[in-house]
């Protein structure tokens, strides 16, 4: 594991030093690193850059990546957990509601409410969101007595059609100047990160994931079954709901801060399965590949339409889709 990890680490270095150095205005590797590092220790490294660069590089491309890093770690986490404690490797915070009860909650905020808590406010009602949804795919399943896993997923796309019906309710009546900027939100994207910003998603990202990351025994058990996490003194359903509240937190702020990001959580961690079943190894690995998997998938949103960006949930979910769709071949 400990050579995946210097690969891994190695890479998402590299791939953030590509983030940084693509775009509209291309900036060579050797000015990417003359900045960073002049940040880093001022007067280290002569300037031979243009004040427009720099800013580019540190006020804009820097903080985007950042924020990738954090989302694509966050949601491979959730889409791992999620599959252990519904014993289905299609379950994913986008698939099962998680993502449009965040996104109904970030619109109120943004169209509705207003920011009455300041920056807070929209990340705390897209956790309620993803909290009201989680607790209303359990309700439904439970009314609908769809115990399997398979009928949990179903309840799950369900409950999602629902949700984002109300956001595009919300969307409707709002004032029409404002719904451009929510519109393009909502396909996921990456533009509005700010280092002011970035403290709230680390912050979830680190507790939460390390939370998760502790009861990795807990996960390895569910994913056996419930009859043995029950021998093995797990209270079943009272982790299942912990799992689920976690789960909603984080995918909560990710997607108020980046929008609808789909299939991250299903993709990653389902390819990492393959080579490593253990949670201890499985989550942070996971975290790992979806922070570098994000990270590419923003150079390619860039990068194909330059000098616009391209909305990078269309990346996600024309990848996710041909994979979702393999996923199924292979589950026949």
């Amino acid at each position: 594991m400990l050579q995946i990890c210097c690969v891994g680490l190695a890479a998402l270095v590299l791939s953030v030093c590509l983030a940084v150095s693509v775009g509209a205005v291309s900036v060579s590797m050797e000015t990417v690193w003359g900045v960073l590092v002049n940040k880093l220790v001022p007067g280290l490294v002569e300037p031979s850059w243009s004040l427009g660069r720099e800013n580019i590089l540190w006020q804009i491309r820097l903080p985007r990546a950042l924020l990738a890093i954090m989302v694509g770690a966050g949601l491979s986490i959730v889409g791992a957990c999620l599959q252990s404690v519904t014993r289905n490797p299609l379950a994913d915070p986008h698939l099962i509601g998680i993502s449009a009860g965040g996104a109904f909650g970030a619109v109120l905020a943004l169209l509705h409410t207003g920011l009455f808590l300041g920056l807070l406010t929209v990340p705390l009602l897209a956790f309620l969101g993803s909290l009201g949804a989680t607790l209303l795919v359990i309700g439904v399943a439970k009314f609908t007595s769809a115990t399997s896993a398979d009928r949990l997923v179903l309840t799950g796309v369900a409950v999602s059609f629902v949700l984002m019906a109300g956001a595009n309710i919300l969307i409707f009546l709002a004032d029409p100047r404002a719904t451009h900027t929510v519109v393009y939100w909502m396909l996921g994207g990456l533009g509005l990160a700010q280092w002011a910003h970035l403290l709230y998603p680390l912050v979830v990202l680190l507790f939460c994931g390390t939370w998760l990351w502790l009861r990795a025994g807990h996960f390895n058990a569910m994913t056996i079954g419930d009859e043995t996490a029950t021998t093995l003194g797990i209270s079943v359903a009272s982790f299942r709901l912990e799992t689920f509240v976690i789960s909603a937190l984080i995918t909560g702020v990710m997607v108020a801060f980046s929008g609808m990001i789909g299939f991250v959580g299903l993709m990653v961690p389902h390819i990492v399965r393959l080579l490593w079943g253990d949670y201890r190894r499985l989550i942070p690995i996971s975290a790992l590949f979806g922070a570098i998997f994000l990270l590419l998938a923003d150079v390619v949103s860039r990068t194909l339409m330059k000098p616009e960006d391209m909305p990078i949930g269309i990346i996600t979910g024309l990848v996710g889709g041909i994979f979702f769709i393999w996923l199924l071949r292979e589950k026949r």
